[in-house]
């Protein structure tokens, strides 16, 4: 790039910020613009309980599975190349889901999107952390986190208005313009960028297989332990054509469960013996000797865990319980985004003058405030006000927490491997997503006594202690996120910003002037 021009590339990075908030605002909505339309997916599709676990994890499990594999691709063949593809896939499954007739078709369409998602948000990521250094970085990330933790927390409202005003098939159907518009933005105003080349030889073809098989039984084993039992088999359920022994010494819960921790520790071996024999990973081992980017990722999945387990939770409580409308359901969860905003706009500030990693310490602790909060008022059935005002303190610390996590966790991830980085923190997220709802849903159906049945999820007795408990584990999670944070926060400080480079030196970064997809 020459000097003159400069200027004029600067500027045309921020307007493909934009594009690339625009792009993630799509995918987050979609993840958590669903929970407030659920209630209306159960009755009008007659889903019971597990059902509506899968709808809102399965999202999250095909898009935590792919994300790696997305990364890389992006680092090797072009983010941009990979962004325009993964909008096409996740436009083509919102109009599915908007289409469908039953579980199924459902289900299916939301796998789908999940693909689509995979290729979007380490897309938008790595194109940030590979365009943007010095104090721009900084205020990109800024924008960036802004984004995602203010789309995070008014897709409830969004849900609930295009609920009320129409039907839960609208939540989907609001992609497809979204989506046309962000890809015609993209070819006009996003730059390609990509590694030259990956460091070793051949494809890592197990690596995928063994980290997708493991994510999913461990979330399958987590849903399914209500209606299939967690140890002995409840009747005999069919898996995938043969059915499962009713007679069976154990049902196929902690058969799930077991399998999937031994195929991510083979995963894991796998990633080792391929890197030392200078084979290609889908993950970088090595990142994970940045102790921010370990600290950073076990934060974000236990932060992940705890906002998705009271996002299942509360918008079923606000509407089964309380009987609120779609409608006032999201106006009540909308206090949320209302405090992500406000905090959002002056977290950069705070971040500059106290640090970052404090900054994520003190949002976090407001997301426990808010958390304990939503709990105790959950427990007495208290009125949607009071709801509301219990999560102003949780959205206030999501908008402090998000963005100064995103961008400390990579902040020492070189930027030829933005991809692999930055998609290993999205499938942290993601995977955290998952096992939020899977977690909260589990809890709901323990304390439950029936919960086999939709009229089970509405019964006015049982619900809001139920929903309590499943919030009090969301705070215990939450507290634990916070001594994690805490943990970065330290070893950050004792860390200069100049980082251990461990960049092969086959990789270098290319930034290539905009060209046909």
């Amino acid at each position: 790039m020459t000097a003159e021009r400069a200027p004029e590339a600067q500027r045309r990075a921020w307007a493909g910020l934009w594009v690339l908030a625009a792009a993630l605002a799509m995918i987050v909505l979609d993840g958590t613009i669903v929970g407030v339309a659920l209630p209306a997916i159960i009755t009008d599709l007659h889903l019971d309980l597990t059902d509506a676990q899968w709808v809102n994890s399965l999202y999250s499990v095909v898009f935590a599975a792919l994300l790696l594999t997305a990364g890389r691709l992006g680092d090797r063949w072009g983010r941009r190349r990979l962004l325009l593809a993964g909008v096409t896939v996740f436009v083509l499954g919102s109009m599915l889901a908007a289409s469908a007739g039953d579980a199924a078709a459902l289900l299916s369409a939301r796998a789908l999107q999940g693909v689509g998602g995979a290729m979007v948000l380490p897309s938008t990521l790595s194109t940030v952390n590979a365009t943007f250094r010095g104090r721009d970085r900084a205020a990109a990330f800024g924008i960036w986190g802004a984004v995602m933790s203010g789309a995070a927390a008014l897709g409830p409202l969004l849900g609930g208005f295009l609920t009320q005003v129409s039907n839960w098939p609208l939540v989907f159907w609001i992609n497809v313009p979204i989506g046309l518009a962000v890809a015609v933005a993209t070819m006009l105003l996003v730059d390609e960028t990509r590694g030259t080349k990956a460091a070793g030889i051949g494809v890592d073809v197990p690596g995928p297989l063994l980290s997708a098989a493991g994510l999913a039984l461990i979330v399958f084993g987590l849903i399914e332990s209500s209606s299939l039992g967690w140890w002995t088999p409840t009747g005999s359920p069919a898996l995938f054509g043969p059915a499962w022994p009713a007679a069976a010494p154990v049902s196929p819960v902690p058969v799930a469960l077991a399998v999937g921790v031994v195929l991510l520790a083979a995963f894991l071996v796998v990633e080792s013996r391929r890197q030392r024999s200078g084979r290609t990973t889908v993950l970088d081992l090595r990142l994970f000797t940045l102790p921010t980017f370990s600290f950073g990722n076990t934060t974000a999945l236990l932060v992940a865990v705890g906002e998705f387990a009271l996002l299942f939770v509360l918008p079923l409580f606000l509407v089964t319980s309380l009987g609120l409308s779609m409608l006032s359901a999201g106006l009540v969860l909308a206090s949320m985004a209302t405090g992500a905003f406000l905090s959002g706009a002056v977290a950069r500030h705070l971040a500059a003058r106290f640090g970052p990693t404090r900054v994520v310490v003190l949002g976090l602790a407001l997301e426990v405030v808010g958390a304990t909060a939503a709990a105790l008022v959950t427990t007495a059935s208290g009125p949607g006000w009071a709801v509301a005002a219990a999560l102003l303190p949780y959205g206030l610390g999501l908008g402090l927490a998000s963005a100064q996590l995103t961008s400390t966790t990579l902040r020492d991830v070189p930027p030829s491997q933005s991809g692999t980085g930055s998609a290993t923190q999205s499938t942290v997220r993601q995977l955290g997503a998952a096992l939020g709802s899977a977690v909260a849903g589990t809890t709901l159906a323990a304390a439950l006594t029936t919960h086999q049945t939709p009229t089970a999820l509405a019964d006015p007795t049982a619900f809001p202690a139920a929903s309590a408990s499943a919030l009090w584990v969301a705070v215990a999670i939450l507290a634990i996120a916070t001594l994690t944070a805490w943990a970065l926060d330290h070893t950050s400080r004792r860390q200069p910003e100049t980082a251990p480079q461990i960049t092969p030196p086959a990789i270098q970064e290319k930034s290539c002037s905009p060209q046909p997809s």
